[in-house]
């Protein structure tokens, strides 16, 4: 990535590609440090402010600065629908005590060096270390670890003035749905909260989970293979995955070393920016962020950029799309994909179809994970196998593979890496694509174009899709789906509330950790 970026810099080619970002043409990099200047909504919708759970970090951010709204009236609007709905969505595996968290909110103290995160409520998904907390990628390899020191991103977000909620269910060491060790899910869908087949999709479900239904203003995951944009998609909500090294993976919980993403799940693009601007960056402790270009001002890619008063995107762009977009799906989500390029078109993008280069289904399907995460955990595999339950079948498969065929996926992968480069990128700036990109450590985010309905049961299914980008294109990405967002409502549209079990409020929370005696929520402002 550091060579890309290299090469982006001087304005030459890699593959036949010129690379180059938004903020190298126009100097709009941060510089020294973030600049949260329009990370503060200039409006805040009336009905957010009756219901502060309904606000975007954004809008919250605004309203504790111009004094309608203070950090503890947010917590406690947050608590009481978590004593409400949590015994359904079961989104969290921890959290602290009620008191604890108010206690957190009433010594938030904002001022004008308050960052926007400054009295927000997140949630975190599990497999971030929290000093002192039990981290346990919901996975009986982890059971009791309580980690000594935080994450690199949550002791960040800890800077910037995050409180956090809990520790997030998600697919144990990082897979499929949140489930028990018996295969038991556990996490709902906040969509369908009162139908367990739904799935939340993972691994990041708890989290998507907690955003989508209200207990958290916003939260993290992580990525290997869809974890951050599917869940995204199926929640309404809007998922950044970054460039490869963008932010650091020091104290998360891997499942490979090549592969792994930290990012926001977030209800807009907005909120994503201002998630991954407080984290994001080099890190000594993690030698895969080192050499990377300085983090941009992700704000003001997703701030809303107007041209003669009507939103336009940022920077002259061509969104590709794949030439089975618009006749790959089913009846009902074809008007919505013809909506959405009509949408972008409107805001000034130029919509284009690209055509899928040759070997394109050879080389994206065999960037397997599965002999990097066994490596990473052969030493609880010849502990105890049992350790891993239903993941046992995929972790042994990978003890199998020869060094032979690992090699040959990697020389795939970066076979992919130039196809992408050479043929997808030459003719657009972003592209209407899969989780096929994660293999190659490129940027993706997620975002709400449509809602749709199950026919066999009446209940509303949202829908979503992804772009992706060269490296280093969140700009770029943020910037679209900032555009596309303003002429658009689909991100505002929240989930039905679930069916409260009786007497849920007069219950106290139940959680499969116990709150250390010792913990203090002061350590979350």
């Amino acid at each position: 990535m550091a060579a890309v970026w290299a090469a982006a810099g001087a304005g030459v080619a890699v593959g036949g590609t010129v690379l180059a970002s938004p903020a190298m043409a126009t100097g709009g990099g941060s510089g020294g440090g973030p600049s949260w200047a329009g990370a503060y909504a200039r409006t805040i919708r009336r009905a957010a402010l009756e219901d502060p759970t309904e606000l975007t970090v954004s809008e919250a951010a605004a309203a504790f600065r111009r004094g309608k709204l203070r950090p503890v009236d947010l917590m406690e609007a947050y608590l009481d629908r978590l004593g409400r709905y949590e015994e359904i969505y079961k989104a969290f595996l921890w959290r602290p005590t009620n008191a604890q968290l108010l206690a957190a909110a009433r010594r938030v103290r904002i001022d004008s060096r308050s960052t926007p995160l400054a009295g927000i409520v997140t949630a975190e998904k599990d497999n971030y270390y929290t000093k002192g907390i039990p981290t346990t990628a919901m996975s009986p390899v982890y059971a009791g670890f309580v980690p000594e020191y935080d994450s690199t991103v949550h002791a960040r977000m800890k800077a910037a003035g995050a409180i956090m909620m809990g520790k997030a269910a998600m697919g144990p060491l990082a897979s499929g749905r949140a489930r028990l060790p018996d295969g038991t899910a556990t996490t709902v869908n906040a969509w369908t909260p009162d139908d367990i087949r739904y799935s939340p999709s993972g691994s990041s479900g708890g989290t998507a989970t907690a955003v989508a239904g209200r207990l958290s203003t916003s939260g993290t995951g992580t990525q290997t293979g869809g974890s951050i944009t599917s869940p995204s998609q199926a929640q309404n909500l809007t998922g950044l995955k970054p460039t490869f090294g963008r932010a650091s993976l020091y104290g998360i919980v891997p499942l490979t070393f090549t592969r792994d993403h930290p990012g926001p799940l977030a209800r807009d693009a907005m909120d994503a920016a201002i998630m991954l601007q407080s984290f994001a960056g080099p890190d000594r402790n993690d030698p895969r962020t080192l050499g990377m270009p300085p983090v941009p001002n992700l704000v003001k890619a997703a701030s809303v950029y107007t041209h003669g008063g009507k939103p336009k995107v940022r920077w002259a762009t061509t969104v590709g799309y794949p030439p089975d977009f618009l006749t790959g799906a089913n009846a009902e989500i074809l008007p919505m994909r013809q909506s959405l390029l009509d949408a972008l078109a409107k805001v000034g993008c130029r919509v284009k179809e690209i055509p899928y280069p040759a070997d394109w289904d050879l080389l994206s399907g065999l960037s397997s994970t599965a002999g990097e995460a066994t490596n990473m955990f052969l030493p609880f595999l010849r502990k105890d196998v049992s350790l891993f339950s239903d993941r046992l079948p995929g972790f042994l498969n990978g003890m199998f593979r020869s060094s032979d065929n690992y090699m040959k996926m990697l020389q795939a992968r970066y076979q992919f890496l130039r196809l992408v480069l050479d043929q997808i990128f030459d003719k657009c700036d972003v592209f209407l694509t899969g989780t096929v990109f994660d293999g190659i450590g490129l940027p993706l985010i997620a975002f709400p174009y449509g809602m749709g309905v199950d026919t066999t049961t009446g209940l509303p299914v949202p829908r979503g899709t992804t772009l992706g980008a060269p490296p280093f294109g969140e700009e770029r990405l943020l910037a679209v789906v900032a555009a596309y967002q303003a002429v658009t409502d689909h991100h505002l549209r929240r989930p039905p509330d679930p069916t409260p079990p009786a007497a849920a409020g007069a219950r106290a929370f139940s959680a499969p950790y116990k709150v250390p005696s010792d913990y203090d929520a002061t350590d979350e402002t």
